[in-house]
């Protein structure tokens, strides 16, 4: 993961301390993620992401050997990475467990999470305006703003995530 970092951010001119400062996170810990010294937090990594403008998987191993990436209130398991015309599209398993708030940084313009719920209630979406869904149900927004994933009640939350990246031309 750590020379691909390296890399997209050489691609991009941008300095190690400035993604840093840009992605709100510490020099040396962006400094241990690029040389494998820190597994990154999901947190990290979508902060870091979002300011490359690249979806998270141009970082992680795709199937069959996904990583699984872990934040303060949530677990997600890469399942596949496509692209379709200008889109690519990153599908997650995802776990929630109650209690906690787990909350992303926006990500680039136009990209977009879609959510279906297989067990738990989960309030998801930009933090001023949380969506609702239980069970069965489907629950969409655009993530270029601050967003955030909750599971309400004493179940796990079990769900999909298929994030929606529009390729920059």
């Amino acid at each position: 993961m750590g020379d691909r970092l390296r890399r997209l951010r050489h691609e991009r001119g941008v300095s190690l301390s400035e993604l840093a400062k840009r992605a709100g996170i510490d020099k040396e810990i962006l400094s241990d993620v690029e040389t494998g010294k820190l597994d990154a937090t999901a947190e990290t990594l979508w902060a870091i992401t979002a300011q490359l403008g690249v979806p998270i998987g141009a970082l992680l191993d795709a199937p069959p050997e996904p990583q699984i990436m872990r934040g303060r209130a949530m677990e997600a398991e890469l399942l596949e990475v496509f692209e379709d015309d200008r889109v690519t599209y990153e599908l997650y398993r995802v776990i929630v467990p109650p209690g906690l708030t787990q909350t992303s940084p926006a990500h680039h313009e136009g990209v977009s999470e879609h959510v279906t719920v297989f067990t738990g209630t989960l309030s998801a979406g930009p933090m001023l305006e949380p969506l609702t869904a239980g069970p069965g149900d489907h629950i969409s927004w655009l993530s270029d703003v601050p967003h955030g994933y909750r599971a309400h009640g004493p179940d796990v939350v079990r769900a999909t995530l298929l994030m929606r990246y529009p390729i920059n031309p």
